[in-house]
């Protein structure tokens, strides 16, 4: 997609995208944006995916992709002919497939606590033609989607190489309402400790996971099982709904969470849900906590209410996965997606190289995020994507560890 990389000094204020979603994961834990591409600008729905690294948008004559969405928005195919801003890009890397635009993409520019106004940038993207997958049928169906994760074809990559916005970014993810905050730009409260980024791993959020504790005991797992490669780790990826081990951690972590309630009997109820259970109480205080633990010290707590999903009355089924039934590339990866994720500030730092997180947070407050411009501090709440800079946001995607597919 080019070179993203000359820098300027000059730093853009904060930028507000609304944001929607379904935040329950039985619902496909969606989450998306609303922005505007083109001239004259036009209305697109996309999901932002921190485990994917491209932004497209589904195209004038596209095969299979979906007309209508049963999340209560009108589709819109993008015509780069309809666009006066529009230009094909010319992609001479041996590895880009598909048809590339360079067009203007509109968004909000924060100029105060609740005022905006209306700006916009050059971005390339692509233009899907082909749609696969659960994305072309009309439950959950969006517009496209853009990706966060850490090479230089994202979207957030080309406005930091413009010198429009920090390679900095936040979400919270709501499941009680739906919809969050999504911001670009560096949070300044709450505070956010971090953990660092894996340095063999140029494309995802691959974190060093030390221990996993199941009501306050450690698993004991062979001493190489999470370390970072290839096809080893850690992954933080809001693109995937579930969370998904290795079978031998998962064959530790099941029978730890069930230890005290060795009667409840398992069963497979689907793809989607995987092992299942009846119990007639709540489950917030008879479950163990799971605790991932990460270098320097940082702790992921997962809760009985966050892994425990009940799909119907009584009906509960696991969150957690086994990573063996998926692809075989990421068989032996963890891959912590929005179960674990959401109701939590979480906080990407590429320019530090950490990703952090809050234990909690409530998605309907606020948090607050510094313009680099101007250094004045603004707001940002729940039903917005706020970035200090521009963009956007989501769940499951077309990433590699993600279970939508690209387009073509």
């Amino acid at each position: 997609m080019g070179s993203f990389r000359n820098r300027h000094a000059r730093a853009l204020a904060a930028t507000d995208i609304p944001l929607g979603g379904l935040g329950l994961i039985n619902y496909s834990g969606l989450y998306y944006a609303k922005i505007r591409i083109g001239t004259p600008p036009q209305r697109y729905f996309v999901q932002v995916d921190t485990g994917s690294d491209i932004f497209w948008i589904n195209c004038v004559s596209c095969y299979q992709c979906p007309r209508e969405s049963d999340l209560g928005f009108n589709l819109t195919l993008y015509d780069p002919k309809e666009s006066s801003t529009a230009d094909w890009v010319q992609c001479k890397n041996e590895f880009c497939q598909g048809t590339f635009v360079s067009d203007l993409v509109q968004y909000d520019q924060v100029t105060g606590n609740g005022q905006t106004q209306p700006t916009n940038t050059s971005i390339v993207f692509g233009c899907g033609y082909q749609q696969g997958g659960s994305l072309n049928t009309s439950n959950g169906a969006i517009d496209g989607i853009v990706g966060f994760s850490k090479p230089n074809t994202t979207m957030l990559s080309q406005l930091a190489a413009t010198g429009k916005t920090k390679k900095i970014f936040a979400h919270c993810l709501d499941t009680t309402k739906g919809g969050g905050i999504f911001a670009i730009g560096d949070v300044v409260e709450p505070r956010v400790k971090t953990t660092p980024l894996a340095d063999n791993d140029k494309y995802h959020y691959n974190v060093n996971l030390m221990s996993i504790v199941v009501g306050g005991t450690v698993l004991e797992l062979p001493a190489d099982i999470f370390e970072t490669s290839k096809t080893k780790g850690t992954i933080i990826d809001s693109g995937t709904t579930m969370a998904y081990l290795p079978e031998i951690v998962y064959n530790k972590i099941i029978p730890a969470i069930f230890a005290k309630h060795q009667d409840i009997k398992l069963r497979d109820h689907d793809d989607y849900f995987g092992q299942c259970f009846q119990f007639n109480d709540s489950v917030d205080f008879v479950f163990p906590n799971v605790t991932f633990h990460f270098k320097d010290d940082l702790a992921l707590n997962v809760y009985p209410y966050d892994y425990l999903l009940e799909i119907e009355t009584n009906i509960y089924c696991v969150g957690f996965r086994n990573g063996s039934f998926e692809h075989e590339s990421t068989k032996n990866l963890v891959i912590l997606g929005d179960l674990v994720l959401s109701d939590k500030l979480v906080l990407y730092d590429l320019e530090n190289n950490v990703i952090g997180w809050t234990d909690k947070y409530n998605c309907s407050s606020s948090i607050k995020i510094k313009d680099e411009e101007t250094g004045n501090i603004y707001s940002a709440a729940q039903a917005q994507l706020l970035l200090q800079q521009p963009f956007a946001t989501t769940n499951e995607s077309d990433g590699n560890y993600s279970r939508h597919n690209d387009p073509t």
